[in-house]
């Protein structure tokens, strides 16, 4: 059993020897022909170029970055670490780094640019970046980018290369969609429409979407209790009103909701409780009311200092009238006086020319001479 022992180690052992002297042979190089050339006797190689093949160009990746949370706020300072990693198979060195951050972050004190001297094939480094989430900058995420410019030695060769890697960091703006209490109606009455009106305004740098009005509760008719009011862009207001009609009079509760997604998203509620006094629907008017306004109207009349404005101007008119008729009386009796004498004066030319006509008559006819008598003596 001893002798079996020991012949199966020998085995073992030239087993192993075998194998170890096999793989020596393998791990030599491979035998190159050379022949010389006959003009100068430089030794050449028999088929491939003896300089040795250059890797591939070593990357730059950002494996793993972080800033602090879910997002970050407008405004707010926060830490930007990201981990970079050679995923070549020659070290990189003479590094330089340079963190951009675009329109929507900045640097928070110190500077956007690092050196490192060496970095080898397969290992990874950290930076941390203090960084600002601009007040300006819109919701969602936004770029950051990481450029890397480096050395390295290949195949006894230095090159140089660059690689710019953009990764995203989500800005969250403050929700600031503002709505006002409720403006309720002075009366309202049973059976006839009423609207009460909410205003709002949005104040934020982010937009407000989908945004819904609704009005919940009993004891009232609504043709639209939920209405859709779309969008609301930074910097807009508008107002929604709530159209319903009381079916009793008494006290009506009711609330007034609105909902909507903020610039990150998130849906969100505002809730307004509103109580109304409902009064009994207004008598119809036949007509034969009298309204007591308007005995105590008629009652009061109108200021003295009217009436005393009428009467002056009453005076005024009656006066000008008088003249007016004084004056077409006076010239009328003119024209009279003026016509009868017209008349008088035609008459008595007629006689005279009737006077004058006899003369001349008589004056052309024979005329007889009487003599008077003597007288006896």
């Amino acid at each position: 059993m001893k002798h079996l022992t020991n012949r199966t180690l020998a085995v073992i052992v030239a087993l192993l020897a075998t194998i170890a002297l096999a793989m020596t042979v393998i791990s030599l190089p491979t035998p190159q022909a050379y022949a010389v050339d006959g003009s100068d006797g430089t030794a050449q190689t028999d088929g491939e170029d003896a300089t040795p093949t250059a890797g591939p160009v070593p990357n730059i990746i950002i494996s793993n970055f972080t800033y602090g949370g879910d997002s970050v706020a407008a405004g707010a300072n926060f830490n930007l670490d990201f981990t970079f990693q050679n995923m070549g198979q020659v070290a990189v060195t003479n590094m330089v780094i340079t963190v951009d951050g675009g329109e929507s972050f900045a640097i928070a004190g110190g500077t956007n640019t690092f050196y490192v001297d060496a970095l080898w094939a397969g290992y990874a480094m950290t930076q941390t970046v203090p960084m600002q989430a601009l007040s300006s900058a819109k919701s969602g995420a936004q770029p950051v980018t990481v450029s890397f410019k480096y050395e390295y030695v290949d195949a006894n060769v230095r090159s140089s290369s660059q690689s710019d890697i953009k990764i995203s960091v989500p800005i969250s703006q403050p929700d600031r969609f503002e709505v006002n209490d409720p403006v309720m109606p002075e009366q309202s009455f049973a059976g006839e429409e009423t609207t009460i009106t909410l205003d709002y305004v949005n104040k934020g740098k982010g937009d407000i979407s989908n945004v819904e009005a609704t009005m919940e509760g009993e004891g009232f008719d609504a043709t639209m209790k939920t209405q859709y009011v779309g969008n609301v862009a930074s910097g807009t207001t508008g107002s929604i009103g709530y159209a319903f009609t009381p079916q009793a009079s008494g006290e009506l509760d009711a609330k007034l909701k609105v909902t909507y997604e903020d610039s990150d998203g998130q849906s969100k509620t505002k809730e307004f409780p509103v109580k109304l006094t409902v009064s009994d629907p207004m008598p119809v008017d036949d007509g034969t009311a009298v309204d007591p306004n308007m005995e105590m109207d008629a009652n009061q009349g109108l200021p003295w200092w009217v009436w005393a404005v009428v009467a002056v101007i009453a005076i005024a008119v009656i006066a000008v009238l008088t003249l007016l008729v004084r004056r077409k009386r006076k010239k009328k009796a003119q024209s009279d006086i003026d016509e009868e004498w017209d008349d008088w004066s035609a008459v008595n030319s007629s006689s005279e020319a009737g006077k004058d006509d006899g003369s001349t008559a008589s004056g052309s006819a024979n005329t007889e001479v009487i003599e008077p008598a003597a007288h006896k003596s």
